[in-house]
């Protein structure tokens, strides 16, 4: 029976509770929705559904997985039940097995089969399973980190074919305990029986070179490595005392060369290594890592700190870019110049600043200007307004709904995981910040599991006392690698960049998962409002004026308050006790931007818990009287006119406001507008101005338009499950077409042509059709939309495409899966 048809049997059959529980585990089964069970069963036999499933499976799940498909055969019928996988899973019972088994039927990546031809009477009793169609293409060529067997490798390696009947008569004159060969697929069956157990294993390996035994428990959780020279350095067989390891093998066959520079450990030697098993370490219980412990109030004073200080530089990056905008390159993001200019502003490394940056692109609190091609401030920006609480809030929903990395800016581009279009750069490039290198679209789903990783891990280790556990990346790692082996490439690229920027951010404090922590993982934001409202301290109002033209802030400054005195004075060193050092050009610079004398020393006296001191007036007031006795402005064009009476009339035309006209002389007017623009209003009223341009002084300047201030983020968590009016609808549609059951053989009602069902029934045909070298029989339709049927050998399915050779005209093809109608399996076998 086809697998689908037959899971689409079993779906059928269950209950509706076991529906729902299937829907919301994989929830990509009914989005959209399916018009029967048979559509059903295909879809879930899809290799991207299935994948999606195997990154929600845990070790014990995968490793019962893996161990079933490899132990079983769809071709021939051949299943397998709980009993017989525990002699293949070291350490593992029949009763776990059976009820991870359950398990994987209820996500419906198993369904259950007829006993193999010829079992005991006693095995007929037992369950037996057969995996989907399309595991072995998601789970790759090497399931449980076994390789490949002998047979299949003569098959798909040609020069291993070539050499192995010489290899095995080498051996078998060499004294070996191995059976001689005339053919290939011969020799490889003799050598697959000569290495079948450990102890045969260990007999061969007793006149091994030293370091053997270490070379080979490299290849304990992978089938393939590296090896320079492969194909040659296993053309002869040495007996030399002195010859190394790596060749030893290659010589018997132990290591099977892959090409120049690339060995793969056969699959019968591998589970000897393992002594016999396929799965060597099996455990229901995850592992427990041994953590160390922090006081609560040294965590809670760490988080807020970290919190009030990541505050006030995203309050100094605002202020730093609204005066002068972060540039950018021509190839997308912030270069490394203008980060350091950012950074030495901010007084921090280059890395921290552009993390904060990341950080303030992601929250909305910068936006690229597309028309001067730089980073700015959004106007009216209302995270500037908020309580600190609700801007710390602010910036923990942006950065749990992003799809952003921001510890991976500076990264080498080419050591970082792909981007979103599996581009890597060239060697040496780093990962510039706000760029598009540093988009992980899997990110938030990352986070998420992170923080339920870390509060698993704060709960299972919280100390009677107290105390908090300490939680490196190793231990979070360790423990994402038991819940969710597939993931676990992805969650060693990101997790340490996460734990940085967790704590930045205070939901880590001094390495253990604070309160704020435990209420963001627990997704209550109101509960982590209220305690970071009763603990954080409130901004201050003041700082301390000193004779020495400084400022000292005893603490968090208030934001706006903060920012005035940036306008006067120059802040220096790290911290909340930062140092404003007042000088002529900082004070200029307080002149320049509008204010005065006077308006100066009122901030500081209205400010400052200390009296001004005389130093510190003196420079205000003696640069205030040196200010303004030059006046320089900006000017795009003049105009220019003996008549003063025309000019007057001009300035107070309403058709000319656009130009933001100011008169500097009787007889001089200077326009804001280029000189083109300025001499076109001029002739639209009813003017005959002269346009004397110089073409090198005319500069054209492109205004940004102000656009809408970035509203509030609001976290939403990663959907793990459908609605539960989505599921409703769905069984509404499978139960109301009961009528139709699917059945088995030629009882089964076909599949619509061009439906999912029909492209997943024909896939499996054609699979299984290139395993067995089976002919099958296609109803083809052309470009003119005419169908032919012909009977063809498939060779290969990518791509959607697949290969196939017409007997008849001993010719090779390619056709399109999309045009195909149909694919029927034929008893005839091709030779």
């Amino acid at each position: 029976m086809s697998l689908i048809r037959a899971l689409s049997k079993e779906l059928q059959a269950r209950s509706d509770e076991s529906l729902r529980a299937l829907f919301s585990a994989r929830p990509d089964l009914i989005s959209p929705g399916v018009p029967d069970f048979a559509a059903l069963a295909a879809r879930a036999s899809g290799r991207v559904s299935v994948q999606r499933a195997l990154e929600r499976l845990n070790r014990p799940q995968m490793q019962v997985l893996e161990t079933l498909h490899l132990c079983t055969n769809a071709d021939t019928g051949h299943s397998a039940s709980a009993a017989m996988l525990k002699k293949l899973i070291n350490g593992s019972s029949a009763a776990a097995i059976d009820r991870l088994l359950h398990s994987l039927q209820e996500l419906a990546l198993v369904h259950r089969a007829d006993p193999p031809h010829g079992a005991a009477a006693a095995a007929t009793k037992q369950r037996h399973y057969l995996p989907v169609g399309s595991l072995k293409d998601v789970i790759g060529i090497y399931p449980a980190g076994l390789g490949r067997s002998y047979t299949e490798l003569v098959r798909l390696q040609p020069a291993f074919a070539q050499r192995v009947v010489h290899l095995v008569g080498e051996l078998h004159r060499g004294g070996s305990s191995i059976s001689p060969a005339t053919t290939p697929m011969e020799a490889a069956l003799s050598l697959q029986h000569w290495t079948a157990t450990p102890e045969s294993l260990q007999q061969i390996l007793t006149t091994a070179p030293d370091r053997t035994a270490a070379l080979l428990a490299r290849f304990g959780n992978w089938a393939m490595g590296a090896v320079p020279q492969a194909q040659r350095r296993a053309s002869v067989l040495h007996e030399s005392a002195d010859v190394g390891p790596v060749d030893w093998l290659l010589a018997r066959g132990l290591l099977v060369p892959l090409d120049a520079a690339h060995v793969e450990l056969p699959h019968s030697v591998g589970v000897s290594l393992r002594g016999g098993f396929v799965i060597e370490s099996f455990s229901l219980v995850p592992p427990v890592p041994q953590l160390g412990h922090t006081s609560a109030g040294l965590r809670r004073n760490a988080a807020l700190g970290a919190i009030a200080e990541t505050l006030r530089l995203v309050g100094e990056v605002l202020y730093i870019v609204r005066e002068q905008p972060l540039a950018t390159l021509r190839s997308g993001g912030v270069g490394v110049r203008e980060m350091k200019r950012l950074a030495d502003s901010l007084r921090i490394d280059v890395h921290e600043a552009g993390v904060l940056a990341e950080l303030c692109g992601l929250a909305g609190l910068l936006r690229l200007d597309v028309d001067s091609s730089a980073w700015v401030q959004p106007p009216q920006l209302e995270w500037l307004a908020l309580p600190r609480q609700e801007q710390w809030l602010w910036l923990v929903n942006a950065w749990l709904a992003s799809e952003r990395a921001p510890s991976l800016v500076g990264q080498p581009l080419n050591a970082a995981a792909p981007g979103p279009a599996g581009h890597r750069g060239p060697a040496g490039t780093t990962i510039n910040a706000l760029s598009a290198e540093a988009q992980r679209p899997d990110a938030p789903v990352v986070r998420k599991r992170v923080l339920e990783i870390l509060n698993e891990l704060t709960l299972e280790a919280a100390a009677p006392d107290g105390r908090a556990p300490v939680l490196d990346a190793a231990a979070v790692l360790e423990r994402a690698e038991w819940t969710q082996p597939r993931m676990a490439r992805r969650f060693s690229s990101l997790i340490r960049g996460i734990l940085t920027e967790a704590e930045m951010l205070g939901l880590i404090g001094s390495g253990a998962l604070s309160q704020l922590g435990a209420a963001i993982a627990a997704e209550q934001p109101d509960e982590a409002l209220g305690i970071l409202g009763e603990h954080l301290p409130a901004a201050l109002q003041h700082v301390l004026l000193q004779a020495d033209l400084t400022a000292v802030a005893p603490g968090y400054l208030d934001p706006e308050l903060s920012e005035r005195l940036l306008t006067m004075a120059a802040a220096e060193g790290q911290g909340p006790a930062t140092i404003y050092r007042f000088s002529v050009a900082s004070v200029r610079r307080a002149l320049d931007a509008g204010q005065d004398a006077a308006a100066i020393l009122d901030f500081l006296r209205q400010h400052s818990a200390t009296a001004i001191p005389q130093p510190l007036r003196y420079l205000i007031e003696d640069t205030a009287a040196r200010h303004s006795r030059l006046r320089v402005g900006a000017a795009a064009s003049f105009i220019q006119s003996e008549d003063e009476t025309a000019l007057l009339e001009l300035l107070n035309a309403p058709a000319a406001a656009g130009l933001g006209l100011v008169r500097i002389a009787p007889t001089v007017v200077i326009s804001h507008a280029a000189p083109r623009e300025t001499a076109q209003v001029l002739r639209g009223l009813g003017l005959a101005p002269i346009l004397e341009e110089a073409p090198s002084a005319v500069v054209r300047l492109r205004r940004s338009t102000p656009g809408p201030g970035s509203g509030r983020p609001v976290y939403t968590a990663p959907r793990t499950a459908p609605p539960e009016a989505d599921i409703d609808a769905q069984l509404a549609v499978l139960r109301g077409d009961g009528s139709r059951a699917p059945g088995s053989g030629a009882h089964s009602p076909p599949a619509a042509p061009g439906s999912e069902e029909a492209t997943q029934l024909g896939l499996e045909t054609l699979l299984k059709a290139i395993r067995l070298r089976q002919r099958v029989v296609m109803n083809v339709v052309d470009s003119m939309g005419n169908a032919s049927r012909e009977t063809v050998v498939p060779v290969a399915v990518n791509g959607g495409r697949v290969r196939v050779f017409d007997p008849d005209k001993e010719i090779e093809r390619v056709l399109s899966i999309h045009r195909i109608i149909d694919v029927e399996a034929t008893e005839e076998l091709f030779q």
